[in-house]
């Protein structure tokens, strides 16, 4: 199996993963052969790279994070929720939620291995839905490493789920927008953490920490964020987890207005803002359980040669176990697999979906 970007899928190729669509629904089946009117269709929506069976990769590790049924069952609540934004005679299932939530942590606790798995086909019109499932995994992630309680990753877990809630009270036209943001409108945007936060905290049945990710999740660790500047230690922990989570996801998936930034390079943005947007404590814990480049990803080598990531290195999440198949563009006779870790002279360049 490997991920490849939709320009590259051949016609007949065979799907290794399926694709879903923003309501969690199997748009392709895993094991469907790919012809070129699917191709046409699925990168009309936006969608632009397909995982596709190898027989060359049939060994590549990939456990999902969370199961397709979880995931449509998490959508499916992110969809309830918005209804009772905007509908006065709906309720919030705030009981429902927290399922969601246990069930979303029982996969993540079932998967043997959680470093690859965060890649996920996306279109253009599920953005929403997508950045909250994710950055909720993501989270879930980082909080299971730092031993979190049951009752803590539940915390946690409700309120990154519905940590943007307070958008729906932005007009369309302003999140949407694919030119600069004028101060006004920015700061408009800016509102939706206040937005959420006064959502949420009126429930009664959500935990008021829950309600405390959706104020402080654009908050930053040097004091620079929103909506109260908050500075190191008077973030919440779930806010700063948030953060980290949030911006992390928000860079690699891709909207109307830009392209998905690789996982890699995401990786490095975020590393690279220690002790001025999140505290380094959790970057700590992030660099060891976030994959770099998720199992199936084509990679280039310094030394020219071209292949995939076979698997992922517990003990280095930067330096994954890769099988090489090409020396510059020249296919090679029998392909070369290295653990990174033992080979310091070498490192990944650049991500090639080929």
């Amino acid at each position: 199996m490997r991920l490849v970007n939709t320009r590259y899928v051949e016609e007949g190729s065979i799907l290794a993963r399926q694709v879903i669509n923003p309501a969690g629904k199997v748009l392709l089946q895993a094991g469907v052969r790919v012809t070129a009117s699917y191709l046409s269709r699925l990168q009309s929506m936006g969608y632009d790279v397909l995982f596709i069976q190898d027989d060359r990769l049939e060994d590549v590790e990939f456990h999902i994070a969370i199961t397709a049924r979880t995931r449509e069952v998490a959508y499916k609540t992110i969809e309830n929720v918005s209804k009772y934004i905007s509908s006065p005679e709906s309720c919030l299932q705030v009981d429902n939620i927290r399922l969601t939530i246990q069930e979303m942590i029982n996969d993540l606790l079932y998967s043997s291995d959680v470093l690859g798995n965060l890649t996920e086909i996306q279109g253009f019109d599920d953005y929403t839905y997508h950045h909250s499932v994710n950055t909720t995994i993501i989270a879930l992630i980082l909080g299971i490493a730092s031993g979190y309680s049951e009752q803590k990753l539940i915390e946690l877990g409700m309120g990154v789920l519905m940590h943007d809630i307070g958008k729906i009270k932005i007009p369309e036209e302003i999140l949407n927008k694919k030119t600069p943001l004028t101060e006004e409108e920015f700061r408009e945007i800016k509102q939706h953490a206040i937005y959420g936060f006064d959502i949420l905290r009126k429930n009664n049945d959500l935990s008021l920490l829950s309600s405390h990710v959706a104020f402080q999740h654009h908050e930053k660790f040097d004091g620079s964020g929103y909506p109260r500047g908050l500075k190191g230690s008077e973030i919440h922990e779930y806010g700063k987890l948030a953060a980290v989570a949030d911006v992390y996801e928000a860079l690699t998936s891709k909207r109307v207005y830009r392209r998905a930034v690789d996982p890699n390079e995401a990786y490095e943005y975020i590393i690279s803002q220690s002790n001025s947007h999140f505290d380094p404590q959790i970057l700590e814990i992030f660099q060891r359980h976030i994959a770099v480049y998720p199992s199936g990803t084509g990679i280039i080598l310094s030394n020219g040669q071209r292949g995939n990531v076979l698997k992922q290195n517990s003990a280095f999440a930067n330096r994954p176990f890769v099988r090489i198949f090409y020396q510059d563009e020249d296919a090679l006779t029998t392909p070369i697999d290295y653990n990174l870790a033992d080979h310091p002279s070498l490192m990944i360049i650049a991500v090639d979906n080929r």
